[in-house]
């Protein structure tokens, strides 16, 4: 048991530091944090910058960062509003269309990045001055709004269920537990068919019911509201697929062999370019989908609905875990550094903090969260060498 905690002291020291700043916050808004109607809203507000976190780690995978992410999420969210609301293009169409924008435009970036050789922060910086002005060109400084209900009800909508308690949302976080469990077993009779040293069943034992009891509070924190959010679901769906995806898939490994040895993968015939490119063309299609999830839940699209969500997703990786240098990070992990920003904005927003005061917090957040990692790692690697 102790084992198995010394080598996961670094996941549980970020969970630990999750829920103690969700706690501090509970204990400073005079129990208002943990409502029903308030966990809607720190899902629904936070959505984007978890979608943008997830694409965002594969980038930082690779040894690489996005600053252009910001600037794509407005100007995608802008082309939503005009495809759907000025040209009355419909949903169905003006969905995939954007979505296939923000993928060129990753594609764009991508090909100078992969294939030219021009330094990432140079392209992107470049794509985040290119992609603000068109924003503004566009909409010519106006906001626009009107989307039909079938849009919003897409990306902004709840799972019907019952009217006081929606007992769809508890039907939902049932069957995700399910799920969990049965994941989690696979993994334990897979680890021992290979003869893999595997954590005691005590170990399991608890994980199991805290996760559950985490994912069945929640249901029914939000059955006692509006219900089971369409975004959730979208967000859930992401972080499995990607998490597969990063973790059980050839190209996984080669977006982790490219940002931790990238001379050693090109020796060994890994096309580290071609992974750099789809890296980046990933990248666009999932800040397209988060433009529209803004767009979305904002009813509108303004030239100014950027706000810095590139710095959030970055930051959100590094608070993960994840490594500047690259080939270090998880998808699951990076979620988690994004709902623990969603926890601080939610909380001091609250509070009725300053926007200079929410931003000295959240640099100090993100420095003692990302020393406390370091420290963690250091302490780790010397542990290995003594033994």
């Amino acid at each position: 048991m102790m084992r198995t905690i010394r080598g996961n002291i670094r996941q549980l020291g970020m969970i630990i530091i999750l829920v103690v700043i969700a706690l501090i916050f509970e204990f400073l808004t005079g129990g208002r944090m943990f409502v029903p109607g308030n966990i809607t809203n720190l899902i629904t507000q936070n959505a984007h910058v978890l979608i943008l976190a997830i694409g965002m780690i594969l980038v930082i995978l690779t040894g690489r960062v996005d600053l252009s992410v910001g600037s794509l999420f407005a100007f995608t969210g802008a082309l939503s509003g005009i495809f759907i609301v000025n040209w009355g293009l419909p949903v169905w169409l003006a969905i995939p269309a954007v979505l296939i924008v923000g993928a060129l435009v990753g594609a764009w970036n991508g090909y100078w990045i992969a294939y030219r050789n021009i330094p990432f922060f140079v392209v992107t910086l470049a794509g985040m001055l290119i992609f603000e002005g068109l924003t503004m060109a566009v909409l010519g400084g106006r906001t626009i709004t009107g989307f039909p209900d079938a849009f919003i009800n897409i990306f902004a909508g709840f799972v019907p269920g019952g009217a006081g308690f929606n007992i769809t949302a508890v039907a939902i976080s049932l069957f995700a537990t399910l799920v969990f469990f049965v994941m989690e077993l696979r993994k334990r009779r897979i680890s021992a068919r290979f003869g893999e040293e595997m954590p005691p069943m005590s170990f399991l034992i608890v994980k199991l019911v805290l996760v559950g009891g985490v994912i069945n509070l929640f249901g029914y924190w939000l059955a006692m509201a509006r219900g089971m959010p369409h975004v959730l679901i979208l967000l859930a769906v992401l972080t499995l697929i990607y998490s597969f995806i990063t973790s059980n898939t050839v190209a996984g490994r080669h977006i982790y062999a490219t940002g931790g040895n990238p001379k050693a993968a090109e020796l060994s015939g890994l096309k580290t370019k071609r992974v750099v490119f789809w890296v980046y063309v990933n990248m666009g299609m999932l800040a397209a989908l988060a433009g529209m999830v803004f767009a979305a839940r904002a009813t509108a699209a303004s030239p100014r609905a950027d706000a810095g969500f590139e710095l959030q997703a970055i930051a959100a990786a590094f608070i993960g875990g994840a490594s500047p240098m690259g080939g270090i990070g998880k998808v699951t992990w990076a979620v988690i550094g994004a709902m623990m920003m969603g926890i601080l904005n939610n909380g001091m927003r609250i509070l009725n903090m300053s926007p200079g005061v929410q931003l000295v917090i959240i640099g100090l957040v993100l420095l003692l969260v990302v020393a406390f990692d370091v420290y963690m790692k250091t302490k780790g690697s010397k542990s290995a060498k003594g033994s």
